[in-house]
């Protein structure tokens, strides 16, 4: 009889285990359906983005081969792509490339780090951030193509003026928004941790930097641009070389589908630099699901 009645029990530890099975393979299942469904949605916007640059293009080439007068006012795709495959035969688009793309990083670098380490460590006090508030906001108002001529007197015509440049362009941006992110973070949170017995600088590296990663790197997202035209002024400015100054060299002798093709070398420029800081973004905050 013993073994009779263990066989309700044995049932339904056997229904249990295969319960927990099946709600297992349910969950993947959705998760699957999940990824699919995504993947589904990325080839859907990448279809509709590739097709809207078809017929943004085709509209273009289209309009310039109605007469001369409009193709030398705005240029032609067909143009555009001569210019960009000369000046890559000729090797004068990967060095000016190269060298734009050099400055924008040490700037964007250099300005986020000094932007960042300032705005975060203004959350340590209220007075002090509440005293340098007024000066903050007046360096962001000055247009940054007004401080080039002083910043060329200052670091001269080569690389480091351009850099200058370039970081004065991000620091601002990049002190508000880590300034912002640390003075969001919860202060039930905070007095928490104070309750716990954490010291003031274990909230700070425990606490407030991971819950200000958010607008951080919503800061470095926008500063790339920032960055990047920081560098093409300074090369405005004074160059011998650079996207900046193939863009001032083409416009000053009139051939503009020449300035079309540095554009689209700058942006595609600025594009693998955002897509760069989307990858440190997700190896940074790994626990962040993307969409």
């Amino acid at each position: 009889m013993s073994g009779l009645s263990d066989i309700p029990a044995a049932a339904a530890v056997a229904s249990g285990e295969t319960g927990t099975t099946l709600s297992g393979a349910g969950a993947a299942a959705r998760r699957g359906e999940a990824r699919a469904r995504r993947r589904r949605e990325s080839a859907l916007v990448l279809a509709c983005q590739i097709g809207i640059l078809v017929v943004f293009v085709g509209a273009w080439e289209y309009v310039t081969s109605l007469s001369r007068q409009t193709a030398f006012l705005f240029g032609s795709p067909s143009a555009i792509f001569t210019f960009l495959v000369q000046m890559a035969g000729d090797g004068s688009l990967w060095r000016d490339t190269y060298v734009t793309g050099l400055e924008t990083l040490l700037g964007f670098g250099l300005g986020n780090i000094l932007g960042t380490l300032m705005g975060l460590s203004l959350w340590y006090s209220r007075f002090l951030s509440r005293v340098v508030q007024p000066f903050v906001v007046a360096l962001g108002s000055i247009p940054i193509i007004a401080l080039a001529p002083m910043v060329i007197i200052w670091f001269g015509t080569g690389l480091t003026s351009k850099v200058a440049m370039s970081t004065l362009s991000v620091v601002v941006v990049a002190l508000v928004t880590s300034y912002k992110g640390a003075m969001s973070v919860d202060p039930d949170q905070v007095n928490l941790l104070r309750t716990l017995g954490a010291r003031k600088s274990q909230i700070f590296t425990k606490l407030v930097v991971p819950s200000s990663l958010n607008d951080i790197f919503a800061g470095l997202k926008l500063t790339v641009g920032f960055a990047l035209i920081g560098a093409i002024i300074g090369e405005f400015m004074s160059s011998s070389e650079g996207l900046g100054h193939a863009i001032f060299k083409a416009g000053s002798l009139y051939v503009i589908p020449k300035v079309f093709a540095a554009l689209v070398a700058t942006i595609t420029l600025a594009l693998v630099l955002t897509w760069l800081v989307g990858r440190l973004e997700r190896l940074l905050k790994p626990w962040q699901k993307t969409r």
